[in-house]
């Protein structure tokens, strides 16, 4: 009975720091709280002191709470729930909702499952692919590494067939290619000896002319190539730091939100994006971003949009987010780039591409700091950043 007791209070303290983590929460002012309560009661009580409203699918909440208090202790038995969990998983991403977002109810189960998946073996862990692919998400996403020992998925090798063809051609008798280069060295020396008399004798009547037509390529070569290292610098791009202040649903597209952006100037700016899929309304508001405020307006499915949020992205598309800008940026300041001046252009030239040459070289390194060519995006207050590590922006 003991160790029944201590491990459920063990279970109770791991869920209070995983949603105190979740929620931004001190732990510590629930410690006391934890052993005379249960998970359905904690979880209230750190909503409560959160601010935030209870979900609209508190339901489901409330049925993944109940899954984590009769989740079983004993590794062996708890197959029957993880086969359950998997095969809810199956279709989404997370536990509730139908986007990308964790919510509490990830945490809680994420949680309480941890300590019998942990010990799987690779062929166990195969059993079980929406859960194994979910608790990778969550534990990258909510970054939860100072709590939980990090799960180590085995990925498959792949090995593309071009090498393999040319490695079974590397591994052929070398007989017939040493002959063919003998063959070859010894035609070429003839045939440069041969030649290389004829060529002295033109080489002075065209030294005088050639050299003149080397400088004129050398000259135009450094020009378009000031010219085209001036077309990609990011310092075409007015970049800026902006509050979000309100945010809608587009009336007519599923995809689209409609933020309304504090960029320091006497109105805010009205900017159509594509996160509906990734980001709630609600998610948005009150949330400091990136934006190019120099692109040409234009409506999106009839509304006007003035400004492009940068957002980070993973290598499938399936994680986005916008970049954050450091607490104590201000809404307006510019954001730079370390070496590198110049004046943004008033307006981009759509004719020009010159956002789709320069986004290429947008992205975020190993810790997340958001970067044109690996040169950090930076504030008055510090680097932008992103949880998605080593991600392309757009």
């Amino acid at each position: 009975m003991a160790t029944n007791g201590n491990s459920d209070l063990k279970r109770k303290q791991v869920i209070v720091s995983s949603l105190c983590k979740h929620f931004s929460l001190d732990p510590e002012v629930f410690s006391s709280e934890i052993p005379g309560n249960d998970i359905n009661t904690l979880y209230s009580k750190i909503l409560k002191s959160s601010g935030k409203e209870s979900p609209k699918d508190n339901d489901v909440v409330m049925k993944w709470i109940a899954f984590a208090e009769s989740f079983p202790k004993d590794s062996k038995a708890c197959y029957g729930g993880l086969n359950e969990l998997n095969a809810d998983l199956a279709p989404k991403s997370v536990l509730l909702g139908n986007g990308f977002t964790p919510s509490e109810a990830d945490v809680i189960v994420f949680s309480v499952i941890h300590s019998s998946v942990i010990g799987f073996s690779n062929v166990e862990k195969e059993k079980l692919p929406h859960v194994m692919r979910w608790m990778d998400y969550i534990q990258n996403r909510e970054d939860l590494r100072a709590l939980f020992e990090k799960i180590l998925l085995e990925k498959p090798d792949f090995e593309p067939q071009i090498w393999l063809q040319r490695e079974k051609a590397a591994a052929k008798p070398g007989l017939d290619s040493n002959a063919k280069k003998t063959v070859q060295n010894t035609k070429i020396a003839d045939k440069s000896e041969a030649e290389l008399n004829a060529k002295k004798s033109d080489s002075g009547k065209k030294a005088n002319g050639d050299k003149e037509a080397v400088k004129e390529k050398k000259k135009a070569a450094e020009t378009e190539a000031t010219d085209k290292e001036k077309e990609l610098s990011v310092s075409l791009l007015n970049i800026q730091v902006g509050l979000i202040r309100k945010a809608r649903k587009h009336p007519s597209a599923d995809s689209l939100l409609i933020e309304e952006i504090d960029v320091g100037e006497a109105k805010s700016r009205q900017v159509v994006s594509g996160l509906a899929k990734y980001c709630s309304p609600e998610e948005l508001m009150n949330r400091r971003v990136v934006l190019i405020t120099n692109v040409k307006p234009g409506k999106l499915r009839d509304v006007m949009s003035e400004g492009l949020v940068l957002c980070a992205s993973n290598e499938d598309h399936t994680i986005v987010e916008p970049l954050l800008p450091p607490e104590g940026a201000k809404p307006g300041e510019r954001v730079s780039f370390l070496g590198i001046d110049g004046k943004p252009e008033d307006a981009l030239n759509p004719k020009k591409k010159q956002l789709e040459k320069i986004t290429p070289h947008l992205f975020t390194d190993e810790k997340g700091v958001a970067t044109f060519k690996g040169i950090p995006f930076m504030t008055s207050a510090g680097p932008c950043t992103s949880s998605i590590h080593k991600a392309s922006i757009k």
